[in-house]
């Protein structure tokens, strides 16, 4: 699915492993997200999704449909997204902006049972939180706590 800014989102392939290895965060992000590599764990249940932008992969994030999805919603329709990452040397560029704008048509295409995508975000990591709000997530007022602090659950209807 592509944008004028040439940006689309792909299901992983092992062919893309060598990419993902080269993937680096500033430390401050790695305390809220983890690196592709991982997070590549591939079941039925988990799909790994590289954001391309002119043949490069820029970004990467993981749509569960497992029962860990139960942590955060009711909704038996809901997928969960964890693990949203941008390259660093890829950073404000807008490719998370435009892989989450994408992410709706894609989900529709790929999982139409699917109308719900939650997700968890730490209470300190306020640039995903703008990013999220952004595109069209709300805040559900439920609460988490993760490994390193309190975390928001938002959802995003598809």
């Amino acid at each position: 699915m592509k944008t004028l800014f040439d940006v689309e989102l792909q299901f992983y392939k092992p062919g893309n492993f060598e990419s993902l290895k080269s993937f680096n965060l500033p430390e401050e992000q790695e305390q809220f997200t983890a690196l592709p590599i991982e997070s590549l764990d591939i079941t039925h249940e988990r799909y790994p999704i590289i954001i391309v932008s002119k043949n490069e992969i820029v970004g990467f994030f993981v749509l569960h449909s497992s029962a860990r999805v139960k942590e955060y919603t009711e909704n038996p329709h809901s997928m969960l997204l964890t693990a949203l990452s941008i390259n660093h040397t890829q950073q404000g560029k807008g490719f998370a902006k435009k892989g989450m704008e994408l992410l709706k048509g894609f989900v529709n295409q790929e999982f139409p049972e699917c109308n719900e995508i939650v997700l968890a975000v730490n209470n300190r990591n306020i640039p995903a939180q703008k990013l999220y709000e952004k595109v069209g997530y709300k805040d559900t007022c439920r609460r988490k706590m993760g490994e390193i602090g309190e975390q928001l659950i938002l959802s995003l209807s598809v």
